[in-house]
């Protein structure tokens, strides 16, 4: 059996718990996790995770704290919010305060095909707190190739979702959703709002499963849980077995990771800004994507053939075939977070 921390009192409840117990509590004292995302949903799953006592957490996330984020993401405050902090920065600090006995490391960092495996390799369980279809198939392609079981986790306006994801055991993302959907046909919480219950209820789905795997107790989610709070609808869909045909679990190619699939930005010399694009150039359609950002930007112009649209410093051209010119920053990170939070991909 592993070992008990030191401080009992401090999870006895947790213990109480028969299906935890002190050999699950031991376990999660030896557990190494990373999450991916330290946003709303991965605000909500680190607090968790570090209350529950796991040994070791890392969260790796690329972003800064703005002031709507603190209507949603349960670790930053407005103090953080006048240090000018990043995401895991603040969320490094806060998460030691609350229980010194993990090991907890913030890493400021884009997770992209260069540095996946360095983050995600090692680890127990990988915490999907992103908000974009790319990340998450960079993880999964990382996690179903290493072997390490990962909970997907999205919201957006009122509903949102988790999936529980074992290599080998249970479909991939990619067994569920083969292709990545067309840029600007998804809602992000950028341009459909979100109210915050939800995140706490699919956050804390999504961390339970995520105790359910580093215990190896309780009965796992065997697909999909959709959650809608706004309308009081609770769904949830077997997904069956890994698909021979999926392209990761079936046939062991990792697209994502190998850099094939996935967005592509460049920074044009010269111009303060950074194209980025889409493999593939499925012509799109334009007008809905357009009444979306017209709530939530100024949108300078929009045909058949662009929708040119401004965020705050930056000019944002989108074309039919889903490239963009994103104006005001010359760094390809930040051009491809704008691309996720606004077109969404």
């Amino acid at each position: 059996m592993t070992d008990m921390p030191r401080d009992h009192t401090r999870y006895s409840r947790q213990v109480l718990f028969p299906g935890i117990g002190e050999e699950g509590q031991g376990r999660l004292s030896n557990s190494r996790v990373v999450l991916v995302g330290c946003g709303a949903n991965g605000t909500t799953i680190a607090d968790r995770l570090v209350r529950a006592g796991v040994g070791h957490l890392t969260v790796v996330d690329r972003d800064f704290i703005e002031l709507n984020n603190l209507q949603r993401q349960v670790l930053f405050d407005e103090d953080d919010l006048t240090a000018n902090l990043p995401k895991a920065v603040a969320a490094e600090r806060k998460l030691r305060r609350i229980n010194s006995q993990v090991t907890v490391t913030g890493l400021v960092a884009d997770v992209n095909p260069e540095n996946a495996e360095k983050l995600l390799v090692g680890a127990d369980l990988v915490m999907d707190g992103t908000d974009n279809f790319e990340a998450r198939y960079l993880i999964n392609d990382v996690c179903v190739k290493h072997a390490i079981p990962w909970v997907y986790c999205g919201v957006v306006a009122g509903y949102g979702m988790t999936m529980t994801i074992v290599p080998q055991q249970t479909p991939c993302l990619r067994c569920i959703f083969p292709d990545a959907p067309l840029p600007g046909t998804v809602a992000t919480c950028d341009t459909a709002g979100i109210a915050n219950p939800i995140v706490v209820v699919v956050a804390g789905m999504a961390t339970a499963e995520g105790i359910k795997l580093l215990v190896g107790k309780g009965t796992r989610n065997q697909g999909i849980i959709y959650v809608d709070l706004w309308n009081n609808t609770f769904e949830a869909f077997d997904s069956g077995l890994p698909r021979d045909n999926c392209p990761v679990c079936g046939e062991g190619r990792y697209e994502f990771l190998e850099g094939v699939e996935g967005t592509r930005a460049v920074a044009l010399c010269g111009r303060d800004a950074v194209q980025v694009r889409v493999p593939g150039g499925k012509q799109l359609s334009l007008d809905g994507l357009a009444e979306r950002l017209r709530g939530v930007s100024q949108v300078l112009a929009a045909n058949d053939y662009l929708v040119r649209f401004k965020v705050n410093d930056h000019e944002i051209t989108l074309f039919a075939d889903g490239r963009a010119i994103i104006k005001g920053t010359s760094d390809e990170a930040i051009a491809r977070s704008l691309y996720s939070k606004y077109v969404g991909l």
